[in-house]
């Protein structure tokens, strides 16, 4: 018997048809992941119903002394996983995670300077459409026309020009090791809070896989539900010189009462992530990204920077005279989400683009490795060859739907089907 069936079953058959359109899908939208059935659980738990304004042992509600528990073994967890100073866990996503660093180390009006949106950075990196680039003075570099790797000289040349008080390192859409060491020696140089954003690779950070941010950055904020693997939400790390102005910043400057439910399923999530087991699959993430690249380059595709280091793959479509958005309708009849980016120097509009973003740490999670790489590599071929054909993408999407099948996703017996 379902509760929510009975008592709402619009909202019941949006969520079991979700539930179907996920296991019979090949997810591979770049910030997206598969939270654990204990992620879930906590997610969906009597958390919710707490109200627990402040930090632990500091609250402006009685009763917390559970919420306590929970809040407490988040921060202990992600201050261990990432050997942080300082963490508050209760940023309700990754903007407000950003916002909550700027705002600790710096007031309106001040200069930022973050990675351009068309070239791989965020919108809270100072895009003129986010806060950051409305209550900020916002700079911008990019990428190199030559290679698509991050312009180090320009940012530094930007850096001694503008004498920014905050520098944003971090991208959602750069498929490269970044150099944070690079980045903390400029903001020393120029005066300037280096706050990075390692929303995208928090998982291979974790995992040693990428080199961390946290000994160079005064604050380093990401959110928990791309490579953690865990519930939607942000965190902030921070030097203990910042912690006491960060926390104020997130409660009570930004927020009011946190997320409990979402606290505790951030707690199981960073418990998962010190695990062999966590570091393993992320190892796995980065070879299905290498060979998803190397065959997509095999079937004639342009790649931002020739290749990837990370989780994810950019891909330049110009040559082939497609759009971003083109390419994403057709893959998505062909049941292969992925999502439109933006490539550097980009002559298309933000909603139109020149490329596709691909990544590989939710089909990671669900079991598939390098072979089944190459074969998604040859599907996205067939499909954007002929975008506008109904055939073909009929024929791909039974072909998805038969290997997706061999890859369950849910491990408990569903109540929704």
């Amino acid at each position: 018997m379902s509760e929510l069936r009975d008592r709402d079953p619009v909202i019941f058959d949006a969520i079991a048809s979700e539930r179907r359109r996920q296991l019979a899908t090949l997810e591979l939208i770049a910030s997206e992941n598969f939270a654990s059935d204990a992620v879930l659980e906590a997610l969906g738990s009597v958390m919710n119903n707490k109200y627990a304004e402040g930090l632990p042992r500091k609250r402006y509600y009685g009763g917390c002394e559970f919420v306590d528990v929970a809040e407490d073994a988040a921060l202990e967890r992600v201050g261990r996983l990432f050997g942080a100073e300082h963490a508050n866990v209760q940023a309700h996503s990754g903007a407000t995670a950003n916002m909550a660093a700027y705002f600790a180390v710096a007031d309106a009006g001040a200069t930022l300077l973050g990675m351009s949106l068309a070239h791989g950075g965020h919108l809270t990196h100072g895009h003129a459409v986010s806060f950051s680039g409305r209550l900020f003075k916002a700079v911008q570099y990019g990428v190199r026309s030559e290679d698509g790797r991050i312009d180090y000289e320009q940012m530094e040349a930007l850096a001694r020009e503008h004498r920014p008080r905050i520098i944003v390192a971090g991208a959602s859409a750069y498929p490269r090791v970044i150099d944070f060491e690079r980045f903390g020696r400029i903001a020393r140089e120029v005066g300037a809070a280096l706050v990075v954003d390692m929303a995208h690779i928090a998982g291979l950070v974790a995992a040693g896989l990428h080199p961390s941010p946290v000994p160079h950055a005064d604050l380093v904020t990401s959110t928990t539900h791309k490579t953690l693997r865990g519930p939607r939400g942000g965190f902030v790390l921070c030097r203990k010189a910042h912690a006491e102005k960060l926390d104020k910043t997130v409660f009570p400057m930004l927020q009011g009462g946190p997320l409990m439910h979402a606290i505790a399923a951030k707690a199981v999530c960073f418990g998962e992530a010190l695990t062999d087991g966590f570091r393993a699959y992320q190892g796995r993430v980065v070879d299905n990204a290498r060979a998803l690249a190397a065959s997509l380059e095999q079937h004639g595709f342009d790649l931002v920077s020739g290749g990837t280091d990370n989780h994810l793959v950019l891909v330049d479509l110009t040559r082939r005279s497609l759009t971003g958005k083109v390419a994403e309708e057709a893959l998505h009849r062909a049941r292969i989400p992925v999502n439109k980016n933006a490539v550097p120097n980009d002559p298309q509009k933000p909603w139109v683009t020149s490329g596709i973003r691909v990544g590989t740490p939710a089909l990671t999670t669900r079991g598939f490795g390098v072979e089944e790489m190459r074969l998604i590599a040859g599907w996205i071929a067939r499909v954007l060859d002929r975008p506008d054909d109904t055939d073909t993408a009929r024929a791909v999407e039974r072909e998805v739907s038969e290997v997706a099948s061999k890859f369950p996703l849910f491990a408990w017996e569903p109540a929704l089907r």
